[in-house]
């Protein structure tokens, strides 16, 4: 039986369980898990790239004690940074679009991070959440921008950990993985993790509409159509942590179907979870039909959903974007 002592709250990040998914399962005729990496203590998956960015910030000499760390996020990201950092005494300034979950907003504050809320606008834009971020990190004395898109620390955390926990876990068994990509930290270090151990494992791409990244991976251009109210995903370019991510494969889904799985997942099995875990769910499906019956593949329970109780888990909120069915 594993260990159930952790020297330091750091030393819970990671090693999180893989859970069945039954209805998926039964409606694919594969196995299909989910990595529940709503355990993690920050409760999302960003919690991996938080600590591994700070770690090589610090290894690097660029974070010294009583340091402040700088970042730009959907909230994720964010809540990551504040737990590694209040873990290891820094502190936080975090930049996010004003749009984003209240509950994120509020799980900020009660950390302890300087929140600097932004209007969600393009890439492009100098006042984009990233570049905002990034030149608060240089007129701040003594701070560090973590640079989550484009630092290749954040996919280094799954390429060390979530790959090989996965295939672990799985006792080598393993013919897919699928994810949605926000930074594509986390679709290109699991890809990149997997199959260093196996070539044979497929690599999908899942988007949200709105995002340009399926286009990219199916037709070589980055155009996007839709939109969608998931936080966290959907990307317009090709970040350093995705070049060279091998995604062998790409699908996109709605939000009306992602939020079909995770109302199911709720109803049926007991797992509240945002609207990117469902996206992921749904792309796993589409994954497991199209690798045929008895197939075994994986995907990333991104966060709770407890954390989107004011929008997604909001029937008021819901019949606003037109998503109440």
């Amino acid at each position: 039986m594993p260990s159930l002592l952790s020297p330091t709250s750091l030393d819970l990040i990671g090693n999180t369980r893989l859970v069945r998914l039954a209805g998926p399962s039964a409606r694919t005729g594969c196995e299909i898990y989910g990595k529940c990496e709503y355990e993690n203590p920050g409760g999302s998956v960003k919690d991996r790239a938080a600590l591994f960015m700070i770690e090589t910030a610090e290894r690097e000499g660029r974070l010294k004690p009583g340091g402040t760390v700088v970042e730009g996020t959907a909230g994720n990201t964010g809540i990551g940074i504040a737990t590694v950092a209040n873990a290891k005494g820094y502190k936080t300034i975090i930049v996010m679009p004003n749009n984003q979950s209240p509950e994120k907003m509020a799980t900020l504050r009660a950390l302890g991070a300087e929140l600097v809320l932004v209007p969600p606008t393009k890439f492009a834009d100098p006042e984009h959440f990233v570049h905002r971020s990034r030149r608060i990190a240089e007129e701040t004395p003594n701070a560090v921008w973590t640079d989550q898109f484009d630092n290749i620390a954040n996919r280094a955390a799954h390429i060390e950990g979530t790959a090989a926990e996965i295939w672990h876990a799985l006792r080598n068994r393993i013919d897919g993985f699928t994810c949605a990509a926000g930074t594509g930290g986390t679709i290109a270090g699991v890809g990149m993790g997997l199959k260093a151990r196996s070539r044979d494992v497929t690599i999908a791409l899942t988007d949200p509409h709105g995002a340009a990244l399926y286009s990219y991976f199916t037709a070589g251009e980055l155009t996007s159509e839709g939109s969608s109210v998931a936080e966290g995903i959907g990307q317009g370019r090709i970040t350093g942590n995705l070049e060279d991510a091998p995604i062998d494969c790409a699908f996109r889904v709605s939000d009306k179907d992602a939020l079909t799985v995770i109302r199911q997942l709720n109803a049926e099995e007991g797992l509240c979870l945002g609207l990117s875990s469902g996206i992921n769910v749904a792309g796993a499906e589409q994954l497991a039909r199209k690798l045929g019956p008895g197939s075994t593949v994986v995907t990333i329970l991104c966060d709770s959903g407890f954390r989107y109780l004011s929008t997604v888990w909001n029937p008021a909120w819901l019949r606003e974007k037109g998503l109440m069915s």
